[in-house]
């Protein structure tokens, strides 16, 4: 199996508009191990992160499909989550913010099965 550590992917929404940062490749696992929220407006954002296995994938998602709900990330600020999440092949990690020029980062390990 070969790991590689990498930036998963990254998004900048428009606003109230459920996106897709990463979805994981058929015959892959992944980490993702930290994912990043950078807020450049002037102005509080909400924001909200959600994993979908790629069976359960719904726009709204699902509600026991959130990490995080309704959060906020101040104004010209940046949030840094470290969770070491395990997403198998095909899921998705996908992201919403209540206002545009907020961007979403995640980086982890992609595995090759």
């Amino acid at each position: 199996m070969a790991q590689i550590f990498k930036r998963l992917g990254a998004i900048a929404p428009g606003a109230n508009t459920q996106t897709n940062v990463y979805v994981v490749p058929a015959s892959n696992s992944a980490v993702l191990s930290t994912i990043s929220i950078c807020n450049q407006t002037a102005e509080n954002s909400s924001f909200s992160l959600i994993l979908q296995d790629s069976s359960e994938f719904d726009s709204p998602a699902n509600a026991h499909t959130f990490i995080v709900r309704g959060a906020t990330v101040p104004a010209a600020d940046t949030i840094v989550l470290t969770m070491g999440l395990t997403a198998n092949a095909g899921s998705i990690l996908s992201c919403n913010a209540n206002k545009e020029n907020v961007s979403f980062g995640a980086f982890g390990s992609e595995i090759t099965v």
